[in-house]
């Protein structure tokens, strides 16, 4: 990875905040079952979300409630409607890409403990009846399924040929052919586990998913792999999944994240916006997003945890949280890596515990990809999810 600040480069001075005005969510998804990738391509097979991951994701958003929602909380969102949902402060999007519903499905999870059933769901008729809500007052907050071939915004690492020759020089290069001699003796010892995988370290994501999906939910397969196993496997797909997601500033690996940037800049500039009501945008994706914000906002070089340079567990979420200062509003980052995690974990933005929302914008600016357009172009695509339009 090249850093992108020069040495003559001044990092963002501290910002003291005082409460925060609203937030923007990035969230994965729940637990899963067996989910291939093509390694060349990262073309996804479908996979279905277990209830397991219905579970993860509805504690995930109870924990978020707790955070922005309740009024004893210091994180609570100024003005929000905590019991009853007011549709106009929230954004919900999430991506519908390949694998099939898994993520779809897992955000209405998150939202059912987000906006939990509440008898406020109510209407009271002309003749005086009232009538809560199903489910005792069941909360039906509007997503946005993001179709991939209609908007590239949440998924835009597929049919995407640029990537794909990113991918193919990453293999190439000297750090992965160095990784993968020494890799090699453990996935010769590993082999016998992998009812007859490719041991080859490009398939290396898939080696890791299927060790992964058989400890949770394969009791034979649990009783007899060492124990030291899953977390090597864990070891070597973050150095694979880091290398193929990250890159230079511009650079087409970042391109998972740079998509979703425009509008994370637009929900942010709208939270600032004292007229508008939003207050929370909520985002549902796969774990690639993840490793290219932290590497564009530079956590990685700050914080030693491991999961921020490789993949986040089922239902990690981070926040973009915005909050009121003595002058202009500030952007401050949060993440919390999975259900086994009890708490929000602080993370640097280039270096400052929070920089000023102009300055965020700013610095993140340059590498976002703002239209279909601007991604055909990136991506030298021409003909595929309305490439031929532009061509």
């Amino acid at each position: 990875m090249q850093h992108w600040f020069s040495s003559s480069r001044s990092f963002p001075a501290m910002v003291n905040t005082t409460g925060i005005l609203g937030v923007v969510l990035l969230a994965r998804h729940g637990d899963r079952l067996e989910f291939f990738q093509d390694p060349l391509t990262y073309n996804p097979t479908q996979t279905f979300l277990t209830p397991l991951g219905s579970v993860q994701e509805l504690q995930l958003g109870t924990f978020l409630r707790d955070s922005y929602l309740d009024a004893a909380s210091p994180s609570f969102i100024n003005g929000i409607s905590a019991d009853l949902a007011d549709i106009n402060q929230l954004i919900v999007r999430a991506d519908a890409g390949g694998g099939g519903s898994v993520i779809l499905d897992s955000v209405q999870g998150l939202l059912q403990g987000l906006f939990p059933p509440t008898t406020d769901n109510n209407i009271t008729l002309a003749n005086g009846t009232t009538i809560i809500g199903p489910l005792g007052g069941y909360q039906y907050i509007p997503v946005e399924s993001v179709e991939p071939n209609l908007d590239i915004s949440l998924n835009s690492f597929t049919s995407c040929p640029n990537f794909d020759q990113h991918i193919l020089d990453f293999y190439a290069s000297a750090p992965f052919l160095a990784e993968a001699q020494v890799a090699a003796p453990f996935l010769t010892q590993l082999q016998p586990f992998l009812d007859n995988r490719s041991i080859d370290f490009t398939n290396m994501f898939n080696i890791f998913d299927f060790v992964n999906v058989q400890m949770v939910h394969n009791a034979t397969f649990l009783s007899l792999i060492p124990p030291s196993f899953p977390p090597q496997s864990y070891d070597l797909a973050n150095f694979h999944e880091h290398g193929v997601f990250t890159d230079s500033p511009n650079g087409i690996g970042n391109i998972a994240i740079q998509t979703i940037l425009p509008s994370i800049f637009t929900s942010l500039t709208r939270i600032a916006n004292t007229s508008d009501t939003l207050k929370l945008a909520l985002n549902e994706i796969s774990y690639k997003p993840f490793i290219s914000l932290f590497n564009l906002t530079l956590a990685t070089t700050t914080d030693p945890d491991p999961h921020l340079g490789g993949i986040v567990d089922y239902a990690s979420v981070v926040a973009l949280e915005l909050s009121a200062t003595d002058g202009e509003p500030a952007v401050s980052m949060r993440f919390k890596n999975g259900t086994t995690d009890p708490e929000f974990h602080p993370l640097t933005l280039f270096g400052a515990d929070a920089v000023p929302l102009s300055q965020f914008i700013s610095l993140l600016a340059p590498t976002a990809v703002n239209s279909t357009q601007e991604w055909c172009v990136a991506c030298n695509q021409t003909t595929l999810r309305g490439c031929s339009v532009f061509n």
